[in-house]
């Protein structure tokens, strides 16, 4: 009777040391741009997608709000991230991400005002003065606030919601501000000349890399390449990414590698600010 229970509790014992350990899921997610809804529409599908090919399940995850994207992404919970160079960066300085797609074209923004406005002439000058830019952290507003690192000489931000065209309309039509912020491709792009002769560049941002898709160090040397290869030149996986090539693309076709020193340095305009990280 005592052999049959040592043996019962042998095979208990070799069946737990030997029993398969199951792969965790990875978290993919983006910013809080949008509500939960649209957010699985863009982001639910290169979520499917990347479960059958990288041979784990990937789950799309929307952070609800700024303040949990931030917690979330300090404590290391995403494991697929797609947003901005600044976030990229941080991640990389901090949680060793690794940057490995990027929509093609480059960012840049620019602090502009009226051409007529005379007394306003230069950037210093808007120190203490209201600017509309998109709330922070979005890239376009703390890319320009890396003008005035001074946090007690620094003009007050008129955060607004819904892109560069709600900005251009508080500035221009509600007149609620003294300068605004415009990524320079809106500028160039969505304005007419008519409507661009009226302003005024007081400031040009540096260029930076577009957004892209920075993995934690959680996902294997395997996935990476597959996931890369998917975003980049795989059909079925550029289709997936149809949401995000629409809405922030331009007229981009698809993802194209990233490289990690690509976003060197750009963690610095979350880091040491007030409106930042």
């Amino acid at each position: 009777m005592r052999n049959i229970k040592n043996l019962i509790l042998l095979v208990l014992a070799m069946s737990s040391f030997y029993s398969p350990v199951y792969a965790k899921d990875l978290v993919l997610t983006a910013p809080p741009r949008e509500k939960p809804a649209a957010g699985q529409k863009i982001y639910g599908p290169i979520a499917a997608h990347l479960s059958k090919s990288l041979g784990v399940n990937v789950v799309y995850k929307h952070p609800e709000n700024w303040l949990k994207y931030q917690r979330e992404m300090r404590n290391d919970k995403y494991d697929i991230v797609f947003d901005g160079p600044h976030f990229i960066a941080w991640r990389i300085a901090h949680l060793g991400h690794e940057a490995l797609v990027k929509l093609p074209g480059k960012l840049q923004f620019m602090l502009v005002n009226n051409v007529d406005n005379k007394e306003l002439d230069h950037p210093d000058k808007l120190i203490g003065k209201k600017i509309c830019g998109i709330s922070p952290p979005n890239l376009s507003t703390l890319s320009v606030l890396d003008y005035y690192r001074n946090p007690v000489r620094q003009p007050v931000i008129k955060g607004i919601k819904g892109g560069m065209g709600k900005v251009y309309k508080s500035y221009v039509e509600k007149g609620m501000c003294d300068a605004a912020i415009f990524r320079t491709a809106f500028f160039n792009k969505k304005l007419k000349q008519k409507q661009r002769d009226n302003f005024k560049v007081l400031h040009m941002t540096q260029i930076m890399p577009n957004q892209g898709i920075s993995v934690s160090k959680r996902v294997t040397q395997s996935q990476k390449d597959s996931l890369k290869t998917e975003l980049t030149s795989a059909v079925a996986g550029i289709d997936s990414t149809k949401g995000i090539i629409k809405r922030f693309g331009g007229k981009a076709k698809s993802f194209i590698p990233a490289k990690n020193n690509e976003f060197d340095g750009y963690n610095m305009l979350l880091e040491g600010v007030i409106f930042g990280w």
